[in-house]
């Protein structure tokens, strides 16, 4: 049995896939670029888009009645990965001890010229 999971905090699918699926215990979520979810717009610069990239997650985790801290896989997708620091000192600030496992892997492009991407699992108690 699987289940729709969607959240108005975050970008609304901009194809065919679904925002998060979720599938007994286990909630995959599909990946987030920077999207302004209100305008719908990518924000500036790779730190903001980091930052967005989070709070659109977050907000998607919310939908699924979890947390960040629920997610046991990230993979994180980057057009440079000179960005990969400061995807680790802003990951600090949305995970907590102990982090999910994690992939950075660098990437040609991304959807709408995107600096980064993240997609993940989480898995509920």
């Amino acid at each position: 049995m699987k289940a729709i999971i969607s959240s108005s905090n975050a970008p609304q699918a901009i194809g065919t896939y679904s925002q998060a699926v979720k599938a007994g215990s286990t909630v995959f979520l599909s990946g987030q670029i920077g999207l302004d979810p209100a305008s719908m717009q990518l924000v500036d610069g790779i730190e903001a888009q980091i930052h967005q990239v989070f709070r659109n997650l977050s907000a998607v985790c919310q939908a699924a009645g979890g947390t960040m801290n629920d997610i046991v896989k990230l993979n994180v997708f980057l057009t440079d990965l000179a960005h990969f620091p400061k995807v680790n000192e802003i990951m600090a600030e949305y995970f907590q001890q102990p982090y999910p496992a994690r992939a950075a892997v660098g990437v040609a492009a991304l959807p709408r010229g995107a600096l980064v991407e993240a997609d993940a699992v989480m898995a509920m108690d």
